[in-house]
């Protein structure tokens, strides 16, 4: 239970021999293209094929349902076996969700890459997520998740930080062989000491030999390492075990914890104890280790480590045993880990995750991840801070239906919206909340019902198309004041509602012509009537007078 384990570029589903079931990936993934290995003898069946990516801008992402306030160990591999017959050995960046993981960089054809990491999930789902190729092409050859249980790797920093995996060693190891499921019943893939590569486990102290038993070992409550990693350890025969690994992605801050086991039979008066010796950092020399006073007896776990503290990437370390001592050191296991600091994300995420999910069937809105980071959605426009915001969106010509998402009127920085080219239906919503709208594109849609008098609030509104739709009655007279591009040809719309008809304005202008023709004829009977030096007629003048007085009023 709580496994999702996917066989990238697979085509079908499968138990494997340790009894993993394993998936085909089609349905979890945007795109990409699957392949076979070249060559696939001896190779386990999820390593046969492998899934590749164009290298172009665009992220690739698997999305994966999770529950909320649990933690998951994540793990992804890439096997590179020459797919593309170039002998480019891709390098390419993997993120979780917004934030950064890892960069890929494949060294040898036939190793797999393997990344893991251990994260609160704080959301119902969990994006793993390809992008950014410096060369090759990105491709993946198998996806992983395991659900922990209770506090099992539990820190004071997972909601700030995920651990990121360096490494996981099983000492003492029967040959080169991992141990994991069903030896593990979280899968964790505990590698063999045994393994040997560049900088790996180096510099071992002469008189370091292996033990084992076959005697059941107490393995806690809380990491509940293997039983059978616990089983085999390395002792210092001569007083001591040195070590010296490079740790991906260190310098950093890390969780690290130690895990022994007193698993040989000491007589009476023989004792262990031994101390940490790490170079230039006297602190961790400290403390004294005795496992079987420690771990309140033989065959028990006993598991010190640190959750907190700065490791460099060339790592050095010594378990010594104190003057007091008659046996040497004992290590069983060991586990490292990296904080890597959790990327916010877009603050639109949340509502470009509720749009998206509107259409499960369109391709383009099933590219996954944050709509932001670490690359936008290939519809989307982000602002370059450091939780961008949403401030373009191009669904023109997506053979969209419905009405227009009310998501789209919660972006509150977004600047150009481009719907043109779909079937909408319905009025067009209340955009007000996006006072930064510039660009509104909504011509060739299938839009009724009245243009919002909000349009015309919009302070920086620069352009409107709502050309070649069903919409009716008047166009706002803010909206018609504004000095904006505004095409609204191809529908049933009429002026501002509030201006004077055309009719009106006729009979106005014919009324005050008639009215300053009638004052002049007026004043040209007066004028004559002086000229002649006669008393005017009063009758003449009082009609004249009457007539403006009238027109006046009727003027009023």
């Amino acid at each position: 239970a709580g496994f999702i384990s996917l066989d990238c570029g697979g085509a079908d589903d499968y138990t494997d021999g340790i009894g993993i079931q394993w998936t085909s990936d089609a349905k979890l993934v945007f795109g990409g293209q699957a392949t076979n290995l070249p060559v696939q003898n001896q190779l386990q069946k999820q390593y046969s094929t492998l899934r590749y990516f164009p290298a172009d801008t665009s992220k690739y992402c698997y999305t994966m349902n999770v529950r909320t306030r649990t933690r998951y160990l994540v793990r992804a591999s890439f096997l590179y076996g020459n797919f593309d017959n170039s002998n480019v050995y891709p390098k390419f960046d993997l993120s979780l969700g917004a934030t950064p993981w890892s960069t890929v960089i494949i060294d040898d054809a036939d190793t797999p890459v393997v990344e893991e990491a251990i994260i609160l999930a704080a959301a119902p789902t969990l994006s793993v997520c390809l992008s950014n190729a410096s060369t090759g092409q990105p491709f993946i050859s198998t996806l992983e998740l395991r659900q922990f249980n209770g506090s099992l790797y539990y820190t004071d920093y997972e909601a700030q930080f995920f651990l990121a995996l360096s490494a996981r060693i099983n000492f003492g190891a029967d040959g080169n062989k991992s141990v994991r499921y069903p030896d593990d019943p979280f899968d964790r893939i505990w590698e063999s000491d045994s393994l040997r590569r560049a900088n790996y486990l180096v510099d071992v102290a002469p008189g370091t030999e292996r033990i084992t038993t076959t005697k059941p070992v107490f393995v806690g409550t809380e990491l509940e390492p293997p039983e059978k990693v616990m089983q085999t350890a390395v002792v210092g025969q001569n007083g001591s075990l040195n070590y010296r690994l490079d740790l991906e992605g260190f310098p950093g801050n890390a969780w690290a914890v130690s895990y022994f086991a007193e698993i040989e039979d000491l007589a009476p008066d023989e004792t262990r104890k031994f101390k940490l010796v790490v170079p230039g950092m006297p602190l961790f020399s400290k403390p004294t280790v005795d496992v079987e006073e420690n771990a309140q007896g033989k065959y028990r776990l006993y598991q010190p480590g640190y959750t907190n503290v700065t490791l460099p990437f060339v790592f050095s370390f010594e378990f010594k045993k104190t003057n007091d001592s008659s046996k040497g050191p004992i290590l069983n296991a060991m586990e490292i880990y990296k904080h890597v600091q959790i990327t916010m994300g877009s603050q639109d995420a949340n509502t470009m995750s509720s749009l998206a999910s509107r259409y499960p069937q369109a391709g383009w809105a099933q590219e996954g991840g944050d709509p932001c980071l670490p690359v936008s959605w290939t519809w989307v426009q982000c602002s370059s801070e450091a939780a961008p915001r949403v401030l373009s969106i191009t669904m023109s010509e997506k053979n969209i239906t419905g009405s227009i998402p009310e998501e789209l009127t919660k972006l509150s920085a977004l600047v150009e919206l481009r719907l043109d080219g779909n079937s909408f239906s319905g009025g067009i919503p209340d955009f007000s909340g996006c006072r930064n709208l510039q660009y509104i594109h909504l011509e060739n849609n299938q839009l009724n019902g009245a243009l919002p008098s909000s349009l015309g609030e919009l302070p920086n509104l620069k352009e409107l198309y709502i050309q070649n739709n069903r919409l009716s009655g008047h166009i706002p007279r803010a909206l018609s004041k504004k000095s904006i591009i505004f095409n609204s040809s191809g529908n049933n719309l009429q002026g501002p509602s509030d201006s004077i008809s055309h009719g009106t304005i006729i009979i106005i202008v014919c009324a005050v012509v008639g009215a300053i023709l009638l004052l002049a004829v007026a004043i040209g009977c007066c004028l004559c009537t002086h000229k002649r030096k006669k008393k005017p007629s009063r009758g003449m003048c009082s009609l004249a007078q009457w007539m403006f007085l009238v027109l006046c009023k009727n003027m009023q």
